[in-house]
C-alpha cells in the first residue's frame, strides 16, 4: 500500500514538472511577442506608407490585454494623436513603447 502511494506521488510529480515546463516555454513565447509585434507593425506602417494619424489610429486598435488600460487615460480626441499614445504607453510600460506594440 505504502509503495503504491508513493508511486503515485511521484507520477504526479512528473505529471506537475512537465506542466511546469510548458507553462515556462508560454511565458517565454510571451515575452517575446510584443517585440514581434512591434516589428510586424513597423514593417506593415511603413509598406502601406501610413501616416502618424493612421499608425495612432491603427496602434488604439491593435492594443490587447493590459495594453488597453492605457486607452483610459487618454482624451477621446487624443487618440488619433501617435506621441499622446507613445507617451501613455511609455508612462505605463518604461522608455520602450514599441516593447508593447
Amino acid at each position: 500500500m505504502k509503495s503504491e502511494v508513493i508511486g503515485k506521488i511521484e507520477e504526479v510529480e512528473q505529471k506537475v514538472e512537465g506542466k511546469i515546463g510548458d507553462i515556462q516555454i508560454r511565458l517565454s513565447e510571451l515575452e517575446d511577442r510584443p517585440f514581434s509585434f512591434s516589428t510586424q507593425f513597423d514593417v506593415v506602417s511603413s509598406t502601406n506608407g501610413w501616416t502618424d494619424f493612421v499608425k495612432a489610429s491603427q496602434l488604439v486598435a491593435s492594443l490587447r490585454g493590459s495594453a488597453t488600460e492605457v486607452l483610459q487615460g487618454i482624451p477621446a480626441d487624443k487618440l488619433t494623436d501617435l506621441t499622446t499614445n507613445e507617451k501613455a504607453l511609455e508612462s505605463i510600460f518604461g522608455n520602450t513603447p514599441e516593447a508593447i506594440l
